[in-house]
């Protein structure tokens, strides 16, 4: 069988799944704290036994979309005068307490609960550095960069902002809740500081994004050409040439 025809379908799934991925980063392009997912590639063969295939090696150069993985680039800081909205600068996340266990998130819209603690819009506690619920007596409150809160002039708590070793994937839960991989552990972070009053958008342009999406559209119908092409010269060889071998 002609390689092309593997050429056509890798790049064809390829497509069809980053055009998943341009979608969905579009959709949530408004969502503070979102943070957009780029496709990787990777080989069609990725294992122990790549070397051991029956396929010929140029089958398996061929590129395949590996996945997707988390942009972490800076999404652009909006104030709100809101005290109690707080947006991170430099690396790192919010902990959250979810029914399901702790969660990271860069969605910095808070406010208090009618117990007094600090929480999301969703009603669960903000951790603080010691991964423990923030009380906001009533007061003014100011927030440090070093996310130090203090109400009338007192430190009641420290928010946390934390960390992953370079290279961690985390798992996206929602539009922007991240699950960290089982057995790594978060530490505090170092290049981060907090900004009071303001919340961090999407690192998601909507321009971008829209040409992202019409580029992954157009670059699937080629594969699909492209295939259409291949299909028609096999039905060609098949009921023309073969008769006559």
């Amino acid at each position: 069988m002609d390689s092309g025809y593997y050429a056509a379908m890798t790049g064809l799934v390829a497509r069809t799944q980053a055009l998943d991925t341009a979608a969905a980063n579009l959709a949530n392009a408004q969502t503070p704290g979102y943070r957009a997912e780029r496709e990787f590639f990777r080989s069609v063969l990725l294992g122990p036994d790549a070397a051991d295939s029956q396929l010929g090696a140029t089958v398996n150069n061929y590129g395949l979309l590996g996945g997707d993985r988390l942009s972490m680039a800076q999404g652009a800081l909006e104030p709100t005068g809101n005290p109690l909205d707080l947006a991170i600068e430099g690396q790192g996340f919010f902990m959250v307490q979810t029914p399901n266990g702790p969660r990271y998130t860069r969605d910095g819209g808070f406010h208090r609960a009618p117990n007094g603690q600090l929480v999301t819009q969703a009603g669960e506690p903000v951790l603080s550095a010691t991964s423990q619920p923030i009380p906001i007596p009533p007061g003014e409150v100011t927030v440090g960069a070093d996310g130090a809160v203090s109400v009338a002039g007192g430190v009641v708590a420290q928010v946390g902002v934390f960390a992953f070793p370079d290279g961690t994937q985390l798992t996206p839960e929602g539009a922007n809740r991240y699950v960290a991989p089982p057995g790594t552990k978060a530490t505090a972070a170092t290049s981060a500081s907090i900004h009071q009053g303001a919340i961090e958008a999407a690192n998601q342009d909507v321009v971008e994004g829209s040409l992202d999406l019409v580029m992954m559209q157009r670059q699937a119908e080629m594969m699909q050409r492209a295939l259409t092409v291949f299909h028609t010269e096999f039905n060609k060889f098949a009921t023309e040439d073969l008769p006559r071998i």
